[in-house]
């Protein structure tokens, strides 16, 4: 018996939802009357301006409970619920229902249209949270393979020894003739203190330069011919 009592209890929420949905679908269906849409039409006003503001309302829930983007949801619901309430308070005596300007006839008429981008936009709305539709960042590429290079060094050329002076030709010099250069030799190192050169010793002896030559490098050497 007190389930049965709990089961039928009005529930005054309820209660005034219904109220204020029936009171809200009446004055839809002035406004659409008053501006031309008559017989059926009239009805369906109400039914698709209700319909656009609950079904703003629960995508709004949704997408909030996902974290997904709620400003489409919220501009429509907007729009619902200035339809809802302006069409209330057209009918509270400030509009003559009997001659209704242009404009409300044109919002009227233009109403389906707008109801249907409105529900069509909604149904499309992403309702994945942020992080589940973020954007996948493309990995990146990797680094190409730098060739080491790895060929053999160029050997560095060594430098090129001097060249050895070649001796002159060994020419059989008379020891007479050596001893006199000697002689020439010391007196020259005497007066000028430094070594006679070939040429001043060819010039003093009166020899060919082949035997000069001979003569002094036997003098340098310090031997005496074989």
């Amino acid at each position: 018996m007190t389930r049965s009592t709990r089961s039928v209890r009005p529930d005054a929420v309820l209660v005034q939802a219904v109220i204020a949905g029936a009171l809200s679908f009446a004055h839809l269906h002035d406004i659409a009357a008053a501006a031309g849409q008559d017989g059926w039409k009239a009805w369906a006003y109400p039914i698709s301006v209700d319909l656009l503001l609950v079904a703003a309302w629960r995508r709004l829930r949704i997408l909030r409970s996902t974290g997904g983007p709620t400003r489409a949801a919220w501009t429509w619901f907007a729009v619902a619920l200035a339809a809802s309430l302006g069409a209330n308070v057209a009918t509270a005596g400030l509009l003559d229902l009997t001659d209704v300007p242009a404009w409300l006839r044109i919002l009227v008429a233009g109403w389906p249209a707008l109801a249907f981008l409105g529900g069509t936009l909604l149904v499309h709305t992403p309702t994945q949270s942020g992080t589940e539709t973020a954007k996948t960042v493309p990995a990146a590429e990797p680094a190409p393979d730098i060739a080491v290079s790895r060929e053999a060094p160029v050997p560095v050329p060594a430098p090129e020894a001097a060249p050895v002076p070649a001796l002159p030709p060994a020419i059989a010099v008379p020891a007479a003739l050596i001893a006199h250069a000697r002689k020439v030799a010391d007196a020259h190192r005497a007066t000028t203190g430094s070594p006679i050169d070939p040429a001043t010793l060819r010039t003093r002896l009166g020899v060919a330069p082949q035997l000069a030559d001979a003569i002094a490098h036997q003098i340098s050497e310090g031997t005496d011919p074989s």
